[in-house]
């Protein structure tokens, strides 16, 4: 009877423990339903474009100023949530695994392919830092300057590439993004601003089945799970032109400066405006 009263007890134990331990490995869903669609998305495929159906294009470099309100979804988190990262955290964080390349910044061309350890030395910031004592905390002994790489949260503007064309077999004004290339903010030891440097090019193509995997937040409704690539899809994101194809090859900064530069841009955005609409009668 002692028997059997000792093995009922070890295994009401055996079971309060292993029920116990299921509580803290199956977490409660956080939420009222699974949400798989995100993670298993693929991105729209281009309409195939025939090289003799194109019967006008123009090439325009844009700039993203990830200040402006209506790019914040590109900006934040700065910290990365359950459900979704920043822009820049989403782009590093495919570098690091290698599902995207990053290209040298001299020739936005994608000539160069570098990895992300090089890429990281080329672009690496010295920051100096207290040094406490280690038997008084508060007491700073000296300070040291350490290599830091560069924060997703330190990047404020991205730069895009790409190609407007009219497409004659389907009589639509189409756009296709080539490349995009982070530009981050540098300073001195002193926290003097030295200008902003580019930090590298992707190519787009190769980066969308990255982005379509990646949930932006979207403040109006919770359950329309967007991605970056939704995001750019359907142009929901603020620019300014800073250069088009020209045979010189040089920015508006190049040959305008403050109001005449602002005015440059503006007659290059409408001009892909005009182009499209001189096309039909009313």
């Amino acid at each position: 009877m002692k028997y059997h009263l000792v093995c009922f007890i070890i295994g009401l134990t055996f079971l309060t423990c292993t029920g116990g331990f299921t509580q803290i490995l199956d977490s409660p869903r956080d939420g009222v339903y699974d949400k798989i669609h995100t993670d298993e998305r693929k991105p729209i495929p281009y309409t195939p474009v025939r090289e003799a159906d194109v019967i006008w294009q123009k090439r325009i470099w844009r700039a993203m100023d990830l200040k402006q309100k209506i790019n914040h979804p590109f900006y934040y988190p700065e910290t990365q949530q359950k459900h979704w990262r920043s822009f820049m955290t989403v782009i590093l964080d495919a570098l690091k695994e290698g599902t995207i390349t990053a290209y040298d910044v001299n020739d936005d061309q994608f000539l160069v392919p570098l990895t992300y350890t090089e890429l990281m030395k080329k672009h690496t910031k010295t920051e100096t830092q207290a040094v406490y004592d280690p038997d008084n905390p508060d007491v700073i002994t000296g300070y040291k300057e350490v290599q830091q790489e560069i924060r997703p949260s330190e990047i404020f503007k991205i730069l895009i590439k790409e190609d407007w064309f009219f497409d004659k077999q389907r009589s639509v004004m189409d756009v296709r993004i080539l490349g995009i290339c982070p530009v981050y903010d540098k300073y001195d030891n002193q926290g003097i601003y030295q200008g902003q440097v580019k930090f590298f090019w992707i190519y787009f193509p190769e980066a969308r089945p990255v982005f379509a995997r990646a949930e932006v937040f979207n403040r109006h409704n919770g359950a329309e799970r967007r991605t970056y690539d939704d995001l750019f899809w359907k142009r929901m994101f603020g620019s300014y032109v800073y250069k088009e194809e020209n045979v010189y090859d040089r920015e508006i900064v190049e040959y305008a400066t403050g109001m005449d530069a602002l005015l440059e841009a503006e007659r290059i955005k409408n001009e892909l405006f005009q182009f499209e609409h001189s096309l039909w009668e009313f």
